[in-house]
């Protein structure tokens, strides 16, 4: 008989997300470049207060894309106008905001803003992680226990543990039956799944 038994544990662990990141932005249309840039440039300025009249923090807000491009007729041949376009990720710390945000966006840039991102995440993963970790380490005893009294052995030492990566360099994250803050946003919770591999030799 081996002299060791490995075995494989999974645990899981879930919390409501208390982040959420948006990426929002304007798009403004005239018929020369100075004019739409202006016109965006100003609505951008609102978006940016209003993101810090509900409590934004300065370092929670950032641009993140700016431009501008022609437009064109059906055959690509004359220039109509221009399109003036910028972008600012907003970090929103108090998910209970994010529906009366999004409307304070919508009254500060009109018709020409855009959301085209929102991202559900937690502040600091780590507690997550670590009882997901707990989870999965006492689901790999349970199974070596078993095992033993199966085959009339004890457990002895542990000799090497493994944590195995799913899914890429971070635990997987997926999105859980929903939870909601002020009608905008489901937030869900955010579940970690992790795997670990433990050997044990016999007492």
């Amino acid at each position: 008989m081996s002299s060791h038994i490995e075995v494989s544990g999974t645990g899981q662990a879930s919390a409501v997300p208390d982040v959420v990141r948006l990426r929002v932005g304007v798009r403004c249309e005239a018929d020369d470049v100075s004019s739409a840039l202006t016109d965006a440039t100003g609505r951008t300025a609102a978006l940016a207060q209003a993101a810090r009249d509900h409590g934004v923090e300065p370092s929670d807000l950032r641009t993140t894309d700016t431009g501008v491009q022609p437009r064109h007729d059906r055959e690509g041949t004359t220039v109509l106008g221009y399109t003036a376009y910028q972008t600012l990720s907003v970090t929103v710390r108090d998910p209970a905001r994010a529906g009366s945000l999004v409307s304070a966006f919508a009254g500060a840039a009109g018709d020409a803003l855009t959301v085209d991102h929102l991202g559900l995440e937690l502040a600091d993963p780590r507690p997550l992680l670590a009882s997901a970790r707990d989870a999965a380490f006492a689901d790999a005893r349970s199974k070596a226990e078993q095992y033993a009294a199966l085959a009339g052995r004890e457990l002895g030492k542990v000799l090497a543990v493994t944590d195995v990566v799913q899914g890429g360099p971070q635990p997987r994250m997926a999105l859980m039956a929903a939870r909601t803050t002020d009608g905008f946003v489901e937030l869900g919770e955010n579940t970690v799944t992790t795997t670990v591999v433990v050997r044990w030799d016999w007492k």
